[in-house]
């Protein structure tokens, strides 16, 4: 039976990952990490422990201790947060995946890795439209710089030391269950709450930037399904293009107002709005679907339904007042 280590479950990504990956492994067989706490679901639901990947010396004795055989490694300062603290983010970014990929070396239970890239790795030289999987890449924020360094690190741990090692390059991810974490497409996140909250929004995008966008669950599934394939199926060892729906602030809002009449929207870009004029609109994930099956099931108006719902419970409010 795998052993599954998961570094930064109390993230937005983490936290929906850990009670999945528990389901199919058990609880019992998924240790969730952060330097947090976690949500009580996620450390009443399983082993959780406080662990700083920059810690190398207590994450190998971890890892070793425990017989782990796959690690997520999801921890990262995030695009917008990466720009206000560029040398500690660089810091944070690589030197914690570099531990990870030492310790896949070293360590001959471990089996596989999952580290995520981001479409941050494109910069204004890219092709926008249908960006490929193979294409120029030039990015200009620091977020972007180490997510494309760690690309090639992994790749060199691929072919160096054969380690198995996976990425998806995520796109701009829609969650009920945490807030915005800091990332430049969290406009998607921070809109619906303050929607239920206070039936206005600030948007720090301009109304028609288009970025590709994601649901949740179908990230996670996605995430899933990469890691349970075949190693000899996949061909991609940086990471793969995971596109979605090229939505604008302008759509979410539509599609907000057929459920909550009268809510405001004003636009105010920020330096965030330079960020995502260098990111691809759309995204061609072809070969992800090739190797690994990927296909997204949720659309903006199902997302926006569910979202509006949650996101009401959660907060103990009535969206329409």
């Amino acid at each position: 039976m795998d052993r599954i280590l998961i570094i930064g479950a109390a993230g937005q990504i983490g936290s929906e990952l850990t009670v999945e990956l528990r389901k199919i492994y058990g609880n019992d067989h998924v240790f969730a990490t952060d330097i947090k706490e976690a949500s009580r679901d996620i450390m009443d639901g399983g082993p959780f422990q406080l662990l700083d990947v920059m810690d190398d010396k207590r994450l190998i004795h971890f890892i070793i201790r425990h017989k782990i055989t796959q690690i997520y490694h999801l921890a990262a300062v995030l695009s917008g947060n990466a720009e206000k603290l560029p040398l500690q983010a660089w810091h944070i970014n690589m030197d914690g995946l570099m531990n990870i990929l030492e310790v896949a070396k070293m360590v001959d239970e471990v089996k596989k890795v999952f580290w995520p890239s981001s479409i941050a790795v494109f910069g204004p030289t890219t092709p926008r439209l249908n960006t490929p999987q193979l294409t120029i890449m030039e990015p200009t924020t620091v977020y972007g710089v180490s997510k494309l360094a760690g690309e090639r690190w992994c790749e060199y741990y691929h072919k160096r030391y054969n380690i198995d090692v996976r990425s998806i390059r995520y796109p701009g991810l829609i969650s009920y269950k945490t807030e915005a974490g800091g990332g430049t497409t969290d406009y998607a996140v921070e809109i619906y709450y303050e929607a239920v909250r206070n039936g206005k929004y600030t948007s720090f995008l301009s109304a028609d930037t288009a970025l590709p966008l994601l649901f949740m669950p179908d990230a996670i599934k996605a995430t899933i399904d990469l890691m349970e394939t075949d190693r000899a199926k996949l061909t991609v060892h940086s990471a793969y293009n995971m596109g979605g729906m090229s939505i604008t602030p302008a759509q979410i809002h539509k599609a907000i107002c057929k459920h909550i009449p009268g809510f405001q929207i004003d636009y105010v870009p920020d330096f965030r709005q330079v960020i995502a004029e260098t990111w691809p609109q759309s995204i061609d994930d072809s070969v992800s679907a090739r190797d690994w099956g990927y296909s997204y099931r949720y659309d903006l108006e199902s997302i926006t339904e569910i979202m509006i719902e949650e996101i009401s419970k959660k907060l103990n409010i009535s969206a329409l007042g």
